[in-house]
Formats: C-alpha cells, structure tokens, sequence
C-alpha cells in the first residue's frame, strides 16, 4: 500500500524532507569528526533537539522510574482509564533517548488520544543483544502492573517503535507470546530494522541526501550482537523468527531508506503469517522523516494515518 503524494518515487525526495535532511546533516558536519562515543552521544541530543520542540502539549508530563530505567509518561487529556503506548525511540541501540522523540512521543499521544511511555533503555556496545529486549519485555510487564495507579487501560495496550526501536517491539512481543502472555492491542513500527542482510535498497538510499547509510547501519548491528558472520538469534533479527501469532500490526515504511526492502519483507512475513498488517510505504519519505513532522506534511499525514488506526484498533473488541 502506498499513501498519495505529490512526490512520485522518480521525483525522489520529498522537498520538506530532503530540507530536513540537509539541515540534521549540515548540524552533524558542523562538530566534525567524532570518535568518542559519549561524545556522539551528546552531539546527537544536540542536532536533534531542534527537532523535539514545540508540538502538543500535554495536559501531563511525569518523569518516571521502570525497573530503574529514565522513563517519561505523556498524558494529552485525564479520563477515567486511557488507551496507552509503549513507544521505543530508535538510534541504532546505540544513540537517541526519551528526549530526542519526546515530540514524537507527544505527537501519537495528542492524535491518538493515548498516553505514551517512553524508556531510556540500555544501549550499545556497553551492553549487547538481548539486554534491551528483556527491558522492553519488562517495560510491558510493568505498564501493565501499574496501570491501574496510572490510569491506563491495559486492555488496549499498544506497543511502538522507530527504526531498531521497532525491533525491540517486535521481538518484546515474541517473547510474551512464547510464554503465552496475551497479545498486546497492536504494534505500531517505523522503518524498522529487522535483519542485518543488506538488500538492493541499500545501494539505492545510502547516499548524502538521506539520513542514514549502510555503513551506519552495519556499525549499529555489529555494536547490538557482534560477529554478524554467526548464527543470529531470531529476537536479534526478528525478519528471521517464526512471526504467527503477533498483534495486528501498522509498518510506515519510508520508500527512500536503506531499510525499504527489509520493511516491505517483513509486512509479506507477517501477512504470510496471519497477521493483520497495514504496511504503507510513504513516497518521498527517508528513515527518521516522522522526526521531520515540524515543517513536512508528509510526516505530518503518517502520523495521523498511524493514529486512526490506533483509534480503530481501541474499538475493536
């Protein structure tokens, strides 16, 4: 499925799009050459933070421990039991935090009428595969535990993620089902990175106008697991996993991005499997463009296709 735009796949990249991946690269070039990776770190919270702000308000904000992890609630009203999202940042397991998708975060909470956590889970190469996972895992556990202290109706619990933070969702999920937890309500995935394998969208949308490359990309997967030549776990690349049994699932897939075909892969997995999906492929779109929603229409129209599905999906008994 392929949302309308006026930017057709042989026009390229979307205009507002390709303004903010001039922008985040120019900001990125002007600390120049960066080995240390703390330092990294905080340039990304810096070129990133032009990005985060402005955007809904909410009608609360907590700052909040989970399992001892930096986590953020957001709140856009006060009902008596809210729909709620565990929204998991990407970054590559290595960058990025509740502060770098905070407006993100704000975003799926104002258009869906949800409350969205999100947690600064641990991050690589400081720790490896599944370390996160097992957080993520946690998390959920925990978002249910409490959600009666938090007013949450976990019974329409949603679970999302950008880029390797999709990852983390799909393979959270897999865990609770193999130890029969019930399915959470749906999983909301961005240009997830599902597998390690590089495919011919990497040779197509690895070049300086887009926002990530495939030798970024490699650097990520090897900092997550190691030794890419070895036998990988299917939590570590869920494209590989069994996938039958998983929540109705919703993939924005950025058609200009290194990981196109890998999304476009794991939406046929998925329907092969039996799951509900709704894979749209966003033309014109590169990864990280919801981050661009500011100034880009096209961000803009992903969320708030993300969001009436996520409204459907609270109906849906």
């Amino acid at each position: 499925m392929t949302a309308s735009s006026n930017c057709s796949p042989a026009n390229g990249i979307d205009p507002q799009i390709r303004e903010f991946a001039r922008q985040l690269n120019a900001a990125y070039r002007s600390y120049g050459a960066v080995e240390d990776l703390s330092e990294r770190r905080y340039i990304a919270e810096q070129v990133r933070r032009t990005w985060r702000i402005g955007g809904p308000k909410m009608v609360r904000s907590q700052d909040l421990t989970v399992n001892g992890l930096r986590a953020r609630l957001h709140r856009p009203n006060w009902c008596e039991k809210s729909p709620a999202m565990l929204y998991i940042h990407g970054g590559g397991w290595m960058l990025f935090s509740i502060d770098t998708h905070d407006r993100l975060m704000r975003e799926y909470a104002a258009r869906a009428g949800i409350a969205v956590l999100g947690i600064d889970y641990s991050l690589s190469p400081e720790v490896k595969f599944p370390v996160a996972v097992n957080e993520i895992f946690a998390a959920l556990q925990w978002m249910e535990a409490h959600g009666d202290a938090l007013n949450l109706d976990t019974a329409r619990l949603f679970i999302g993620g950008d880029s390797a933070g999709a990852n983390l969702a799909v393979s959270a999920c897999l865990m609770r089902r193999e130890i029969g937890l019930r399915k959470v309500t749906g999983m909301v995935l961005n240009y997830g990175a599902f597998d390690p394998k590089p495919t011919a969208s990497y040779a197509l949308y690895s070049g300086p106008d887009h926002t990530l490359d495939a030798e970024e990309m490699t650097t990520f997967w090897e900092a997550y697991i190691g030794d890419l030549t070895q036998p990988m776990d299917p939590l570590a690349a869920p494209l590989r996993a069994d996938l039958h049994d998983l929540p109705p699932t919703f993939l924005a897939i950025a058609e200009q991005d290194i990981l196109a075909d890998g999304n476009r892969a794991f939406a046929a997995r998925l329907r092969h499997a039996g799951t509900d999906v709704v894979d749209v492929t966003y033309p014109g779109a590169t990864h990280s463009f919801l981050e661009a929603v500011s100034i880009a229409p096209l961000a803009s129209r992903a969320l708030d296709d993300q969001a009436a599905w996520v409204m459907d999906r609270c109906k849906k008994p």
